[in-house]
C-alpha cells in the first residue's frame, strides 16, 4: 500500500492516520482475516485461491477457523496490532463480521485497528459495522461501475461515513480509460485515500487474465506485465487525494515476509531453523513412529530436538543433526523449507 505516495497535506490529521497505516503495512502486523468466500460481484481478476472461492468459510490467515478461538489464537500467534477483514465480501455476512470485529476489541483493545474490504453500497449494513467498531472502510467498486461510479450511490454513502473511507482496486492496463474516470469522479468525494494494487496472477484468475493477453512481467513475479506503468501513468494525473501504490513485489517482500516472521517466531519448535525470510528448515525423516526411540537411542539425541509429526506421518528433527546423520539410517532423508503458517505450505525439499 506505501510503495509511493502522492500529495500528502502537511501536518494534517490525514496524515498522521496514513503514518499508522504505513507502519501495520510495513511491519506486517495485521492479521488477514477472511470471513468469507462468498462475493456477488464475480470480478475476473479476483486471486482467491479454490479452498476459499465461493465458499463460505473463515480463514484467519491460513488457519481454518472453526470457532472463536481459532482467531484470537492465530491474532496472539503473530502478535497483531490490527485485522484486515476481507472476503469474498465481508457485508454478505453481515452479523457474522459485526461479531467478529466485537470479538478483536474486546480481547485486542480498541487500539486493534480494524479496516474492511467490500464492493457493497449498503449503507444499513456499513452503519452495523461501524457501530460494533470498525475503523477503516476500503470500497472495491465493481468494474462495471468505474467508468459510472456517479449514476451509483457511491458519492452520498462515503458521505455519510465518519470513519476513514478509501477505494482500492486493482491497476487492469485495459481498463485505463474506465479507472481514470472513476478515479478523476471519486476525487471529488468525501473519501480519505485511494489504493492501488499491482494486478497479479493467481490459480484461479489466470486463464481469465491469459484471455486478455496479460503475461507475467519477468520470471520471479506473479504480477502483470503492463500494471506498474499503469501505476505510474495515474500517478501524473494531478489527484487530489492522497495515492497509495502497492507492488506485488512489495507485499511479498514486505508484508508477507514480516507477517510469517512474526509467527515463526512464536511457532518454531528447538529443532526449527527460521530463516531470514521467515520459512523454517526442518530435517525430515521418512520411516514409522517406532523408529524415532531407536533413532535417538543410537545418536543420543535428546528428547525435544527429534519428535514425530503424527499429521504428516514423519520424524522431524534439526537440519544440523540430520546432516551429520543421514548417512547412517537406511531410510530416506530431507531438508524441508517450509512456511510458518497453519498450513505449512512446503517451498523446497532437497534429499540428503
Amino acid at each position: 500500500m506505501c510503495s509511493n505516495v502522492k500529495k500528502l497535506p502537511k501536518n494534517s490529521f490525514y496524515t498522521k492516520k496514513l503514518a499508522e497505516g504505513c507502519k501495520y503495512c510495513q511491519k506486517g502486523s495485521k492479521m488477514v482475516l477472511l470471513v468469507t468466500g462468498l462475493c456477488n460481484s464475480n470480478c475476473f481478476y479476483c486471486p482467491l485461491s479454490e479452498k476459499k472461492k465461493g465458499k463460505d468459510v473463515i480463514y484467519a490467515n491460513e488457519l481454518l477457523v472453526e470457532k472463536d478461538e481459532n482467531i484470537l489464537m492465530e491474532g496472539e500467534l503473530m502478535e497483531a496490532e490490527g485485522t484486515g477483514i476481507t472476503g469474498g465480501d465481508p457485508l454478505i455476512v453481515a452479523d457474522r463480521t459485526a461479531n467478529v470485529i466485537r470479538l478483536l476489541k474486546d480481547y485486542f483493545g480498541e487500539e486493534h485497528h480494524i479496516h474492511l474490504y467490500t464492493s457493497m453500497l449498503d449503507m444499513k449494513k456499513i452503519d452495523l459495522l461501524i457501530e460494533s467498531g470498525l475503523d477503516e472502510i476500503r470500497f472495491h467498486p465493481p468494474v462495471e461501475l468505474w467508468s459510472k461510479i456517479e449514476k451509483s450511490d457511491f458519492g452520498n454513502i462515503v458521505e455519510s461515513i465518519e470513519i476513514d473511507v478509501g477505494i482500492e482496486i486493482p491497476l487492469i492496463p485495459h481498463l485505463m480509460e474506465e479507472t481514470k474516470h472513476l478515479l478523476f469522479e471519486v476525487d471529488d468525494y468525501d473519501i480519505d485515500f485511494i489504493n492501488l494494487n499491482e494486478l497479479e496472477f493467481s490459480e484461479t484468475n489466470f486463464y481469465a487474465l491469459e484471455k486478455y493477453g496479460y503475461e507475467v512481467k519477468s520470471d520471479i513475479s506473479n504480477a502483470v506485465k503492463g500494471s506498474e506503468e499503469m501505476a505510474a501513468e495515474i500517478l501524473k494525473l494531478g489527484l487530489k487525494k492522497p495515492i497509495h501504490y502497492c507492488s506485488a513485489s512489495f507485499k511479498d517482500a514486505v508484508q508477507l515476509r514480516e507477517r510469517i516472521m512474526r509467527r515463526a517466531r512464536n511457532v518454531a519448535k528447538p529443532y526449527e531453523i527460521i530463516t531470514e525470510d521467515g520459512t523454517f528448515l526442518i530435517g525430515i525423516i521418512i520411516a514409522g513412529k517406532e523408529e524415532m526411540k531407536k533413532i535417538m537411542e543410537n545418536f543420543g539425541i535428546s528428547k525435544g530436538i527429534m519428535e514425530w509429526n503424527e499429521e504428516k506421518e514423519r520424524i522431524e528433527t534439526s537440519p544440523f543433526i540430520l546432516e551429520e546423520i543421514a548417512e547412517e539410517l537406511p531410510f530416506p532423508c530431507y531438508i524441508v523449507e517450509e512456511y510458518p503458517t497453519a498450513d505449512r505450505l512446503e517451498v523446497e525439499r532437497i534429499p540428503l
